[in-house]
């Protein structure tokens, strides 16, 4: 039986310029890797050297018969320093975006995927004098490059950013690291939100592209009698954040797992042998719940999943998963939700946020000397894109 998906449904892969470039020395999580109180974070070093193997990158996903690719561009790379803008830097993501048009992949482009300039976090970052004004004078700039571009992202999982640099608060204020329960800085959370609203106006009036934001959506769901603390919990993660988008032209969906919510908060995973490498729960299912809860929150604004997969080094474990996740994404879609692409986390095996050992990959690559080696998920998933229907 075929499943089809709607006409011109974006197919694709995502990946994040600092998890895959390498050698990003002007960011905070450069800065983070290198400092003594890092909590074990590895280095990300020359990640997999995407930043000059991009080409070969895109042109893997387009022959296997993915029509998008969505990256994201390095603001500090394009703002080494406040107000001095690197032409040589803004030129190399304009030929990344030529080779995307040139191979027949839609650009999806994010403009900030959880890492800034040293100097923007010496100011304070998120919470500093003139935040927003920094970030919308970063976009200006963006915009001069993204000529051809129908889908813009402004700020990646806001909610992340804000329990990540809601973290960092912690430390600074001398209070413990949370590894485990920690929720967004609901101060950061409305400093960002402050930020997408004043850049994506611009964005939209430079480019006519497309512009919303991604947001990691946690698929939570309510212990018995649990409903009113779940409506809390949820608002604190992902509601707040949905809501601002409301205006936008689309919303990116970022699904991975689900959790319960009893009296006491977002329940931890339970050990389990079926957890992935990340200790997650293995919930496919998890798409669905997470593009109709979106849905609930921004009523008709276009969704795209900009983000879903599993770490594991079973690639057949891969293939069943995102089988699972695009079965409840297209139950979703036939009951009305308006999604209009389907971008699985990741094109590539990275630099997974301080760890390499979480792999989300399409593709394996050699550390030592970058060579790609396209894994069956790749394949596979190249044929449902080509198809543009689930067919088993």
């Amino acid at each position: 039986m075929s499943r089809s998906f709607p006409d011109g449904f974006l197919w694709g892969a995502s990946t994040a310029a600092h998890q895959i470039e390498g050698n990003n020395l002007n960011n905070d999580w450069w800065q983070l890797e290198h400092t003594a109180a890092n909590h074990g974070v590895q280095f990300s070093g020359d990640a997999v050297d995407s930043y000059h193997r991009y080409q070969e990158d895109m042109r893997l996903l387009a022959d296997a018969g993915f029509n998008a690719y969505r990256f994201s561009i390095e603001w500090s790379r394009i703002e080494p320093s406040p107000g001095r803008f690197s032409r040589a830097e803004l030129a190399h993501y304009r030929g990344m975006i030529d080779t995307a048009l040139g191979l027949g992949l839609t650009p999806v482009v994010t403009l900030h995927h959880f890492t800034h300039p040293i100097w923007f976090g010496e100011r304070g970052a998120w919470l500093g004098d003139g935040a927003v004004d920094a970030f919308c004078r970063y976009a200006e700039h963006a915009c001069t490059i993204l000529d051809g571009v129908e889908w813009v992202c402004t700020i990646n999982e806001p909610n992340i950013v804000a329990v990540n640099h809601g973290q960092q608060r912690r430390l600074a204020e001398g209070k413990e690291y949370q590894f485990v329960g920690a929720l967004p800085d609901p101060e950061i959370g409305q400093a960002l939100i402050a930020a997408h609203r004043a850049a994506a106006p611009l964005v939209r009036a430079a480019t006519g592209a497309k512009v919303g934001w991604t947001v990691a959506n946690q698929a939570l769901l309510p212990a018995p009698g649990c409903e009113s603390k779940h409506a809390e919990v949820r608002h604190i993660w992902e509601d707040m954040y949905l809501e601002p988008v409301r205006n936008d032209d689309f919303v990116g969906v970022q699904s991975y797992t689900s959790q319960l919510v009893d009296d006491n908060g977002v329940v931890p995973h339970p050990d389990h042998p079926d957890n992935t490498i990340m200790g997650w729960a293995y919930r496919p299912d998890a798409l669905g719940i997470a593009v109709r809860q979106t849905r609930d929150v921004v009523g008709d604004v276009p969704i795209v999943v900009t983000e879903n997969g599993i770490a594991t080094p079973d690639d057949s474990r891969r293939i069943a998963y995102t089988e699972g996740a695009l079965t409840a994404l297209h139950e979703a879609i036939s009951e009305g939700a308006d999604v209009r692409g389907y971008l699985h986390w990741s094109l590539l095996d990275n630099f997974e946020w301080g760890r390499w050992e979480p792999t989300f990959g399409l593709v394996t690559v050699d550390r030592e000397t970058f060579e790609r080696r396209p894994k069956p998920s790749l394949h596979w998933l190249g044929q449902i894109a080509q198809a543009n229907a689930l067919t088993s």
